[in-house]
């Protein structure tokens, strides 16, 4: 399972995590370095290739047990995670499937989507941050709607504190360092979809102002192996109810259906839901 922006280990991937777990699935998660359990300084920094990087060595991990047979994996990303987990499925087709929800899949978009204000004020930290190596100016990850931070759409403080108050054994360091917003813009891992050979699972929300769902360049790639379906949601609304039901059962199906018709190709759709 492959985290977003700001994510670490049992936070908001907890519910889609356990029940894997309990559908009889086997699932392995992990912190990227400088976050969460991991090791790496400076801390809560964010490049999304060296993050693909490690998700790979993460993938290389698994297939290296004696017990997994590469052919059996699925990868699963959500938010930024979803974009890393387009770039693996590109350069992996010897696995069997990949799920992406809420995904990340065009950084230009998504800088495009801040507020000009917020994003001047982000770009002069970020910049005033990489002049400075070795001694990171932070940021707030999350914020409270309207408050400075890289993430306050799409109710993002509600969702931290709903996490937080089911996770009570740790605390969350609610810090990016500020140069990370500098790499958004160039990551672009929808231009990637069209080599993705496995059979994938994308769910894009409709209301997504976080990370704007970007269907019209979904649907110019046209590429037959990945099954989208589109909900009327925010960003974070998929992790939590009344949504974390519906998403569930979509990504259930699917794995269900890539285990019946493994060789078979998907038959390129978008659906709309409720």
């Amino acid at each position: 399972m492959v985290g977003g922006w700001g994510s670490v280990q049992r936070a908001l991937t907890s519910s889609f995590t356990h029940s894997f777990v309990e559908a009889g699935f086997a699932v392995m998660e992990f912190d990227y370095p400088g976050w969460g359990e991991s090791g790496g300084f400076p801390r809560q920094g964010i490049n999304p290739w060296r993050r693909t990087r490690v998700a790979d060595t993460a993938l290389a991990h698994l297939k290296a047990q004696p017990m997994v047979a590469a052919h059996r994996i699925t990868l699963w990303g959500t938010s930024f995670g979803g974009g890393h987990v387009v770039d693996l499925a590109s350069q992996h087709p010897e696995i069997k499937s990949a799920i992406i929800q809420v995904p990340m899949l065009d950084g230009l978009a998504t800088t495009l989507a801040t507020p000009p204000l917020r994003l001047l004020k982000m770009a002069t930290l970020g910049l005033l941050d990489l002049l400075k190596p070795g001694r990171p100016i932070y940021i707030p990850t999350l914020a409270k709607p309207g408050e400075f931070g890289t993430m306050d759409r799409d109710e993002a403080w509600q969702a931290m504190e709903i996490a937080l108050d089911a996770w009570k054994d740790r605390a969350y360091d609610n810090r990016v360092a500020a140069r990370s917003v500098h790499t958004m813009p160039f990551y672009r891992p929808w231009l990637r979809l069209k080599d993705v050979k496995i059979p994938m699972l994308m769910i894009g929300a409709t209301g997504d102002t976080v990370a704007p769902f970007v269907s019209d360049k979904v649907r110019r790639v046209g590429n037959p192996n990945v099954q989208v379906i589109e909900v009327d949601a925010n960003h974070f609304d998929p992790y939590f109810d009344p949504l974390f039901p519906q998403m569930l059962a979509h990504q259930l199906a699917f794995l269900k259906q890539v285990e019946v018709s493994e060789e078979k190709p998907l038959a390129a759709r978008i659906q709309r839901t409720g």
